[in-house]
């Protein structure tokens, strides 16, 4: 049997949610909406990142990069930039998603 996929790589992919898709997720969105901090340390600490590293764009890229989510610097830069709640909110129903599939 050949090995194709080196082990913990994942073929490209995109978010598995929308940008806007903040509704397919209430919960997330009213916890961004009461306590945007707290959402970002969330995700930081489910990242074991420092909490003070849970919003913008550098977590955002580095999530994309870890699960090989197509998109680009800039792209991130733009989306937490112009839609920082809709950016982290997307960033959390991701990371919420992955681990129901037992891949994050």
């Amino acid at each position: 049997m050949a090995v194709r996929n080196q082990p913990g790589r994942f073929e490209p992919s995109e978010f598995q949610t929308g940008l806007c898709d903040c509704c397919s997720d209430c919960g997330t969105l009213f916890y961004g909406w009461c306590c945007y901090c707290c959402l970002g340390c969330s995700i930081a600490s489910a990242m074991d990142e420092c909490c003070l590293c849970g919003l913008g764009m550098p977590i955002r890229s580095v999530y994309r990069t870890k699960y090989n989510i197509n998109g680009s610097m800039c792209q991130d830069f733009l989306a937490t930039a112009f839609c920082p709640l809709c950016a982290t909110c997307q960033l959390k129903r991701d990371i919420d998603r992955r681990k129901e599939q037992g891949i994050f």
